[in-house]
């Protein structure tokens, strides 16, 4: 059964690459018509998760999605991206607008690693994913068991939303340098951790997967928060109504369309949460507008499911309109923003996150990274009793963490009401009315 369900997937492999032989994508990167973003056109072969793929390859290298206009009703799919880098300017560096051509283009048809969004297997580490209560000092607990089982913490990333917590970790054998193999030993590690996920509350739910597989991490978290249903509220919400994104899912019966309409405030890698939140609850996105103005973002999805029918009921409706919530909110970094660079070493993260639990700070969100023997730590933290992070709290840490570098990013912005209607959003509603859909300009409607 397994050779055959093998021998299944090879071949939809081989047809998916023969598609794309026959029809392979066109990518057309314009520095010229629009003043402000470098304009990027991407035409090719229609089918599910494409729209997600394009996204995250641009995304994945820090580019900002001003604008897109996105249709795919048929066999064909084309899209329009206004991007610039992160301090707003064009893509001008020959290096990355040949990585989005290769990419995106016809050689990324024979480049099937290219495409992070599935999972292949590596033997340069191993992979921890955990999902549970959230709770202060979690992470220094964690971090402390790793390293009483002696192993080395390379790349990690930690969310946590509406009283969850779910991380991926990337580990190595102290020692070796290498990925843990010995089977007791993971299984272990696996007991461990789901023991420190538990705590006391024996009744809270927790996961704990230990492997050699690489996923997106990003997309992973978004999927493991989903599964562990983050999206139901509860009392302990930290946003209110008016910092909530706006999600409004309504029927369109003349086309049999379901529109979802977003409002919210604009942040990196913003269209990458939603159209990975849509793409993994099976929902098709056949035409989009995505428009930012000022700090604000507008999103307008015109989505079916994948057995082609539109929202069927109010349940669903509310189920899409939290999930979408919970998507966009899982990044919004709530607390101050702490940037640690200094040479790695075993046991940095356990020492680091158990500086900050003596000092009463709860991480809400982390993003770990070591590259070329140095280690580049982001942490988001508050003061565990709620009240704001105390200045003398930060020189205290600073004084014992001696020589390493520590960085103070600020608070984030408040989050500010989300006006009803904005200037310049645009309705697909008038162009399907209209005979002249079909000739209608994309690079021009960018300029």
């Amino acid at each position: 059964m397994e050779m055959n369900m093998s021998f299944s997937r090879d071949m939809d492999d081989e047809y998916e690459k023969f598609i794309r032989r026959m029809n392979p994508p066109r990518v057309v990167i314009d520095n010229e018509s629009c003043k402000n973003a470098t304009v990027i056109r991407v035409d090719s072969a229609n089918r599910h998760g494409i729209l997600l793929e394009v996204v995250q390859i641009l995304t994945d290298i820090n580019l900002i999605i001003t604008k897109a206009y996105i249709s795919s009703d048929g066999n064909w799919f084309m899209d329009v991206f206004n991007v610039t880098d992160q301090d707003g300017n064009k893509i001008l560096d020959e290096g990355i607008l040949d990585y989005i051509r290769k990419s995106l283009g016809p050689e990324s048809c024979f480049m099937p690693s290219i495409r992070s969004v599935g999972m292949k297997q590596s033997m340069d580490h191993t992979a921890i994913e955990l999902t549970g209560s959230d709770r202060p000092g979690l992470l220094s607990e964690v971090s402390a068991v790793l390293r009483h089982l002696k192993c080395n913490v390379v790349n990690a990333e930690v969310w946590t939303h509406n009283t969850r917590a779910a991380a991926v970790m990337q580990v190595t054998d102290e020692e070796t340098e290498t990925a843990i193999s010995d089977p007791e030993r993971l299984s272990r590690i696996k007991s461990l951790l789901y023991s420190v996920l538990k705590g006391s509350n024996k009744s809270s739910l927790a996961k704990t997967v230990v492997s050699h597989s690489v996923t997106h991490t990003e997309r992973r978290l978004h999927q493991m928060m989903f599964a562990d249903r983050d999206y139901e509220r509860t009392g302990g919400d930290v946003l209110d109504d008016r910092q909530r994104p706006n999600v409004d899912v309504v029927n369109w019966h003349d086309k049999d369309y379901s529109v979802v309409t977003i409002g919210c405030k604009d942040r990196p890698k913003l269209l990458f949460d939603t159209v990975c939140t849509l793409t993994d609850m099976d929902y098709v996105v056949f035409h989009a507008n995505i428009d930012t103005l000022g700090p604000d973002s507008y999103q307008e999805y015109y989505i079916r499911h994948l057995d082609g029918s539109p929202v069927k009921s109010d349940a669903e409706r509310q189920r899409v309109t939290q999930c979408l919530e919970a998507a966009i909110e899982r990044r919004v970094s709530e607390g101050l923003k702490l940037e640690l660079c200094t040479t790695d070493r075993v046991g940095l993260l356990s020492d680091v996150t158990r500086i900050f639990r003596e000092n009463s700070l709860t991480v809400t969100r982390a993003e770990v990274t070591t590259k070329a023997g140095k280690a580049v730590n982001t942490f988001y933290v508050r003061d565990a009793s709620g009240y704001p992070v105390d200045v003398k709290t930060i020189d205290s840490i600073r004084q014992v963490l001696g020589q390493t570098i520590l960085k103070v990013k600020g608070n984030p912005d408040d989050s500010k009401p989300v006006s009803q209607e904005s200037p310049t959003r645009f309705h697909f509603g008038g162009l399907f009315k209209s005979k002249s859909f079909v000739n209608f300009s994309l690079v021009r409607s960018y300029s």
